[in-house]
C-alpha cells in the first residue's frame, strides 16, 4: 500500500496542506546553507505562533496551525538531509496528506543565485539528497517545492562544503530577504493557489531604482 493510501486509512481530521522545511540538525548546522529550507519555515511558524514541538513518531519537530480555513501542518526534519524520507512519509500518513499537491517542501537551491526563490510543482530532483529521500519513499516527484537560492560554489566540486558553510557576508541579507518572501508566498499558496504564490515569491529581486524621482 502506497504511503497516501495508508494516509487515507487514518482516523479523525486531516491537514489540508503539509509544509516540510528541510535542514540537517541545527545544534550543528544551524545557519547554514543547507538548512535554509527549515529557517523559512520556522520563521513562518514564529509568525503564526505556532509552536513546533518534538514528535519522535514523525522525526520532526510540528506543529499544527489554521490559516484563513485551512488546516495546516508545518514540519522540520530532525533527521540529516540525506534521511528526509523517513521523516515526511511518517508526516504523510500521520497528518493524512493524500494527494502530493497537499505537500510543500521548502528547500535550498544551488541553480538560483542568492534572494531568488521559486515555486515549482514537481519535476526532477537536480542532485539534492533531500528531495532524491523524499521522491523515494513517496514514490512520486508530484509534490510542491519551494526553492530559495543560495548560489553555486566557485569550483563544482566544492558543492558539498559550500552548502554546510554559512552564507558569505554579502549574500546573507540577500537569503534574509528571500526568507521573507518565501513566507510571504507560502501564506498565499494555501489561502489561494500556487498560481498565485508565484506571483509573490518568483518576483525578481529589485535593486535600486536608476532614474530616482
Amino acid at each position: 500500500m502506497s504511503v497516501f493510501r495508508r494516509a487515507a486509512a487514518r482516523r479523525g481530521t486531516a491537514a489540508d496542506w503539509l509544509v516540510v522545511g528541510l535542514g540537517n540538525p541545527p545544534e550543528r548546522y544551524g545557519g547554514s546553507r543547507h538548512n535554509v529550507g527549515a529557517e523559512a519555515t520556522e520563521r513562518w511558524a514564529s509568525a503564526l505562533q505556532c509552536d513546533l514541538a518534538v514528535q519522535r513518531r514523525e522525526h520532526a519537530r510540528v506543529g499544527e496551525t489554521t490559516v484563513g480555513e485551512r488546516r495546516v501542518t508545518l514540519a522540520c526534519p530532525s533527521t540529516f538531509m540525506n534521511e528526509s524520507g523517513r521523516s515526511v512519509g511518517a508526516l504523510v500518513r500521520r497528518h493524512g496528506i493524500v494527494e502530493p499537491s497537499q505537500l510543500v517542501v521548502v528547500h535550498d537551491e544551488l541553480d538560483l543565485d542568492p534572494g531568488q526563490v521559486r515555486f515549482k510543482a514537481g519535476g526532477g530532483i537536480a542532485g539534492h539528497n533531500g528531495l532524491a529521500s523524499i521522491a523515494d519513499q513517496l514514490g512520486t516527484r508530484d509534490f510542491v517545492r519551494l526553492r530559495i537560492g543560495i548560489g553555486k560554489p566557485p569550483r563544482p566540486e566544492a558543492g558539498r562544503k559550500w552548502v554546510l558553510q554559512r552564507p558569505a557576508r554579502s549574500d546573507a541579507p540577500l537569503i534574509d530577504a528571500a526568507l521573507d518572501r518565501a513566507v510571504s508566498g507560502l501564506e498565499v499558496l494555501v489561502r489561494d493557489s500556487i498560481e498565485a504564490a508565484m506571483n509573490v515569491a518568483n518576483a525578481r529581486r529589485r535593486g535600486p531604482d536608476p532614474h530616482p524621482q
